[in-house]
C-alpha cells in the first residue's frame, strides 16, 4: 500500500509544471511542448522583425545616381540640350544672366544647390526624428531635389523666371548642369551630416552674404522673386 503510495505520489511530482529533473516535461533550457511559443516582443521594430538589410550609405548613392539618370532622361525628353548650345563644356562659367547660365558644369547657382542639400538634411531629420538612417534620408533628398530639376525645367518655371526675375535669357537647363545641380545637393548633404550644425549655419551665411555681394542674387531672394516678386528687389537686381 504504501509503494502504491509512493509510485502515485512520484507521478505526480514529475507531472508538476515546475519540476526540473531529468526525466519531467520541463527539464532545463528546454520548453514544455503545451505552451504557447514566445511572441515577438511589441516594440521591436518592423525592420527587425521583418529581418530586412540596413541600407549603406554606398548602396544609397548608388540608388541616388539611377534617380539621377531617370531624371534627366526626362529632362533631355523635354527638349534641353545635352551641353550648353554654344558647343563647349565649361568646368565654371561665372556669367550673370546670360544666355550661358545654367548651361555648365558649375556657376553661380551651384552654390545655392550645395545649400539645398543642408535645408534638406536639417528638415528631413526633423521630420523623422532619428529614425531614418542617414542613408535613407539622402535617398529622400535626391528624390525631391530631382524632381525639382524637372519642374524646374517646364515651360511653366521657365516663363515664370523670365516674366518676374532679371533672368531674362534663361531658357533651363543643360542636362550637364542639371545633374551636376542634384550632385551639389548630394554634396552639401553629406557636408551637413558631417559637420557640426553651427559649421553649416556659418556656412549658409557666408555663401548668402557672398552670392548677395557678387551678383545681387541668391537662394533666398531667387524662392522670394519666384513665389512673391518684389520690383524694388528687381530694380537692384537689374542695376548691378
Amino acid at each position: 500500500m504504501v509503494k502504491g503510495r509512493d509510485r502515485a505520489l512520484s507521478a505526480v511530482i514529475l507531472m508538476w509544471p515546475g519540476y526540473r529533473g531529468s526525466t519531467g516535461l520541463r527539464r532545463r533550457g528546454r520548453q514544455s511542448p503545451f505552451r504557447d511559443p514566445p511572441r515577438p516582443c511589441k516594440s521591436a521594430p518592423m525592420l527587425n522583425r521583418l529581418n530586412l538589410p540596413r541600407l549603406t550609405l554606398a548602396n544609397a548613392l548608388l540608388i541616388s545616381l539611377l534617380m539621377i539618370v531617370a531624371a534627366e532622361a526626362v529632362v533631355y525628353a523635354m527638349g534641353h540640350p545635352l551641353i550648353c548650345k554654344c558647343g563647349t563644356v565649361k568646368l565654371w562659367h561665372g556669367g550673370r544672366g546670360d544666355n550661358e547660365m545654367s548651361q555648365h558644369i558649375s556657376d553661380w547657382y551651384t552654390y545655392s544647390h550645395v545649400l539645398h542639400g543642408v535645408i534638406f538634411y536639417w528638415l528631413i531629420t526633423i521630420v523623422a526624428k532619428e529614425r531614418l538612417s542617414v542613408a535613407a534620408r539622402l535617398l529622400i533628398a535626391v528624390f525631391i531635389e530631382a524632381g525639382w530639376e524637372i519642374l524646374e525645367n517646364t515651360p511653366l518655371i521657365i516663363n515664370r523666371y523670365r516674366a518676374v526675375t532679371i533672368s531674362r535669357d534663361y531658357f533651363g537647363d543643360s542636362v550637364v548642369n542639371s545633374a551636376a545641380d542634384i550632385v551639389a545637393m548630394i554634396l552639401g548633404f553629406l557636408l551637413a551630416a558631417r559637420l557640426p550644425a553651427w559649421v553649416t549655419v556659418a556656412m549658409i551665411i557666408l555663401v548668402e552674404v557672398g552670392l548677395l555681394i557678387l551678383i545681387r542674387d541668391n537662394l533666398l531672394l531667387n524662392i522670394i522673386m519666384l513665389v512673391h516678386p518684389i520690383d524694388a528687389i528687381r530694380v537692384w537686381q537689374a542695376g548691378g
